[in-house]
């Protein structure tokens, strides 16, 4: 079993998931009023800077109420990765629990988690040549080819992501073994994890989202866009740049950018939710129960 990424003296993080839209941030702050905790940004976009609306961070108000940690910490030309985001997080989380407050980790890139409860993957990093190679076949070659290298991780690719399929031929033909082998090693839990998985129902998370999504549009994102000179190669995925970048240039109107933003954050959410539903050391829980019934049952007072 691996150790735990995270080891210091002090207060054991507690970890808030969830899907895009779900009201993370929220649960978070009542959380932390309760427990005197500091909150760190575990979302791979709230990390950029000039993009808060676009990424839906914290409101300035928020962050004087309560310590907010890793919001902004970036520029969009900066890429980052699960390595670089451990190097960030790491003395952030220490300081905190050096000083015995509680570090309240939340967000929904699952990989930054996962770097942070159970270390870095051993899978091998990309390689352009023959990632550039892979991306010019066709989704249904690489799922033949990952059949033959690894019939196991088949099995367990939702929805067949093309995305996932050829990460896993990629890992299989660069480790010289099936990716799953390497997946193993990385799934169990090390000990003292403390996780809240917030969940909502299908159709009141679409109707959060589609609310968010306009009201993204009329304060400000299509500004935050326009303002940025450099995308790199991880803060242009945040959804919606590429979609508004398509309004300003006249290729879609406001009516299909916001359907668009909308169907790519819904997809983005149940991939958050696949991910999370397979990390069973988190406790699922409602915004519903209230955030003192979560705090006492998950004993964080």
């Amino acid at each position: 079993m691996k150790e735990s990424a995270f080891a210091v003296t002090g207060p054991l993080p507690v970890y808030l998931v969830g899907p895009t839209g779900s009201g993370k941030s929220d649960l978070a702050l009542q959380l932390a009023r309760l427990t005197g905790g500091e909150i760190v940004n575990a979302d791979a976009f709230q990390l950029y800077h000039g993009l808060p609306v676009l990424t839906a961070s914290p409101s300035p108000a928020d962050c004087a109420a309560v310590p907010h940690h890793l919001y902004g910490v970036l520029s969009p030309e900066e890429t980052c990765h699960a390595g670089r985001y451990l190097e960030l997080a790491r003395p952030v989380l220490a300081d905190i629990a050096a000083r015995g407050v509680l570090p309240i980790v939340v967000g929904g890139s699952g990989l930054y988690i996962k770097a942070l409860t159970h270390g870095l993957s051993e899978a091998p990093a990309s390689q352009p040549g023959l990632r550039a190679r892979l991306d010019q076949l066709s989704q249904g070659e690489l799922s033949r080819i990952l059949i033959h290298l690894d019939p196991a991780a088949t099995a367990t690719i939702a929805g067949g992501n093309r995305r996932y399929i050829q990460r896993a031929v990629e890992i299989s033909l660069l480790a010289g073994r099936p990716a799953s082998s390497l997946r193993e090693s990385w799934t169990a839990d090390p000990p003292g994890l403390r996780g809240l998985f917030l969940i909502r129902s299908r159709q009141q998370l679409h109707e959060r989202i589609h609310r968010r999504t306009e009201a993204m549009l009329q304060q400000g994102a299509i500004d935050e866009v326009t303002a940025v000179r450099k995308w790199s190669a991880t803060s242009e995925k945040a959804i919606g740049a590429r979609e508004i970048q398509q309004l300003t240039r006249g290729e879609i109107d406001q009516a299909a950018c916001i359907a668009a933003i909308d169907l790519a954050t819904r997809r983005y959410a149940k991939r958050q939710m696949t991910w999370f539903r397979r990390e069973h050391w988190l406790l699922p829980v409602t915004e519903e129960t209230g955030a003192l019934e979560i705090a006492s049952f998950a004993r964080l007072l």
